[in-house]
Order: C-alpha cells, then structure tokens, then sequence
C-alpha cells in the first residue's frame, strides 16, 4: 500500500477507532457468537450467521486501520502560500458562491463537513496553486471553474 497522508487528527481519529474496535467490538461480537451458539442447530441459525458476518466485516476494518495507520504520514500544516495536504482552501465560483475546503486523504474526505480529498477531481486540481489562481474542473454538469480567493 502507498504512503496515506493523513492530518494529526485524522490519525488520531483512525487509531481510536482501531482500538474501539479491538477492545470493545470484537469483544460484543464473541459473546453474540457464543450466545447465539447456545440456541442449537448453526445451520439455521439467523442470529449466529449474522454475527459471523459482522465478525468478518470488523475484523476486515481492523486489518484496513492497521495497514493505513502503519502506512500514514502525518503532514504538516500549510503556511498558506501554496495549497497542499492539510490546507484550507476558500474557493469562489463563476457564480461568485464561496466554498472552503480543507484537503485531506480520501480515508478523511467528508464533502459534508468540508473535507475535501486530494485526489478528487477538486482536489487534485487546486494541490500546489497558490492565492488569487483559477482552476478549471470536468464535471458530469460541464465544467467548473474556481477562483482560490484564501489559503491557510
């Protein structure tokens, strides 16, 4: 796997989850096993397949966190003269509507709060411009087109 980059946070936020998992999850989901064992016959078992499953479901999500945070680089944050992993990003539109956007990798994109990956169609093009730059977007509607009004 390539190098994931990843805010403080971000990473921060993945390892909490990894060990939420490990030492809460995976716990509850024995005794589900265990619990469901107790009812008999496993071949008609509804509530032992589906704790099977969310068995092999968590512990695929542990061996995704692990690999990501052993591959992560933390990055540091901008100094706002050019945009890069980590910054935040004010951007206005050919509608002269403003957005920010913080660049992040995409195990930390969330549009909806603002979080914006660096390999996204957006984000790839606004990495390494810097203030007052415009960029141009292909996008299912046409083409968009940003201005980069602030960086920090």
């Amino acid at each position: 796997m390539k190098e994931v980059y990843l805010s403080k946070e971000g990473l921060e936020k993945l390892k909490e989850e990894l060990k939420n998992l490990k030492n809460v999850v995976r716990k509850e989901i024995v005794e589900r096993i265990k619990e469901a064992k107790s009812y008999g016959d496993l071949s008609e078992n509804s509530e032992y397949e589906a704790a099977k499953n969310e068995q092999a479901f968590i512990e695929g999500r542990i061996l995704e966190l692990e690999t990501i945070i052993k591959n992560a680089r933390v990055v540091a944050k901008s100094n706002g003269d050019k945009v890069m992993i980590g910054s935040q990003v004010q951007v206005k539109n050919d509608d002269n509507e403003t957005d920010t956007f913080v660049l992040v990798d995409k195990t930390e994109a969330a549009p909806d709060q603002g979080k914006l990956s660096y390999d996204s169609p957006l984000g790839s093009a606004l990495l390494g411009k810097t203030k007052g730059d415009e960029v141009e977007v292909k996008a299912p509607s046409g083409n968009l087109k940003y201005k980069i009004v602030e960086i920090r």
